[in-house]
Order: C-alpha cells, then structure tokens, then sequence
C-alpha cells in the first residue's frame, strides 16, 4: 500500500511519461512535486520499486512503469522471424520497450514527404528518428538546413574545395551540391517507423 506521498510520486511519473514519453529524471520529479531534496525523491522511488510499481536502470531516464497500461511504446516482443530461409517459431514472450530504442532528450521524430531517399529504404510517409546533431561523418543520412531556409534528409559528403554534397538515395536524382558554409546540419538519422 502506498502513502499519499508516494502516491503522488507515481502518479506524476505516470503522467509525465504519458505526456513526454520518457521518464522523469529526480529533479523534474521534485520540481513537479515541490520536493526540494533529490535524497527524499530517491527514498520515495525505491519505495515505488520495492512495492512493484516501478523498475529502474542505470540508463538516462531509466524509470520504467511496471503497470503496461501506463507505459506507451512497449510491445510484446514474440521472438525473430525470418525475411529468408523459414525458422523455427519459439515463443519468446518479452517486451520491446520502443522508448529505450527510439526516445531522448536529444532526439525527434519527423515525418518523410518525397521519394528521394526510397533505395535506403526510406519511403514517403515513414517516420524517421533524428538525433540532434550540428556535425556528421561522410556517409550519415542527415537533417541539412541548406541557407537556414529549406531542410531536407539526404546522404552527407564532404568534398575537397569546401563543398558539401546532398545526396539522394533515388538513381533518378541529381546530388546537390553547395558551399560548405551554406549548409547546417541539425541531425543524424538514428532510427525508422513506418506503419501499414
């Protein structure tokens, strides 16, 4: 049986979950909650994981709701299936925590409109996971603000003469080719939803 305190606890992790999609770190809870020390905020969360309600990890926002109903962007994880050869179907009932694959403090979703980056698998209509990001290797698909004015998704390469090349994964499409100096990167692809 929980105290109202912690009561509150949880149902401000609850809630903060629903509406932000990651977990609260101990400051937001205290802010929330007007709790002053991070010491009483982690005496009332091991309190909540003692009793079941919660589970913590070592990770960044490594609170987890145990109650599935409160927790969005979990699956059951059932096992592998074959894109091949047909394997052998074990029922490996785990969970797929999406939150943990695809969620940050640094990241966001963007929605993709166009075909040009279709032969990397990327289609209009999906959903790409972007991490904040203001440099990127030769080779990163990345968010590029061409004269802090259009942004687009393409294939990154830095070429000799300060030139930086956009480069589409459509064979029917030209490289964009610009100054160094005319292109911002604001993100690398980190992650892909697409939904039927």
């Amino acid at each position: 049986m929980l105290s109202k305190r912690e009561q509150a606890v949880y149902e401000f992790i609850c809630q903060f979950i629903l509406e932000q999609g990651q977990a609260p770190l101990l400051s937001e809870i205290g802010e929330g909650l007007g709790i002053n020390s991070k010491g009483v905020v982690h005496r009332y969360l091991s309190a909540l994981e003692e009793q079941g309600y919660i589970e913590r990890s070592k990770r960044h926002r490594g609170i987890r709701v145990l109650d599935e109903q409160v927790s969005p962007g979990t699956l059951p994880l059932m096992g592998r299936i074959a894109a091949g050869q047909p394997i052998e179907a074990v029922n490996d009932q785990q969970q797929l925590d999406l939150n943990s694959l695809f969620a940050g403090s640094n990241r966001y979703a963007l929605q993709v409109k166009g075909d040009s980056m279709v032969e990397a698998g990327i289609c209009d209509g999906d959903w790409v996971v972007i991490e904040s990001a203001q440099t990127a290797r030769n080779g990163d698909i990345v968010v590029a603000l061409v004269d802090d004015e259009d942004a687009t998704l393409k294939t990154i390469d830095y070429r000799a003469g300060g030139q930086v090349a956009l480069i589409p994964s459509n064979s029917a499409m030209e490289a964009m080719v610009y100054p160094e100096e005319r292109v911002q990167i604001q993100g690398i692809l980190k992650g892909q939803l697409r939904v039927y």
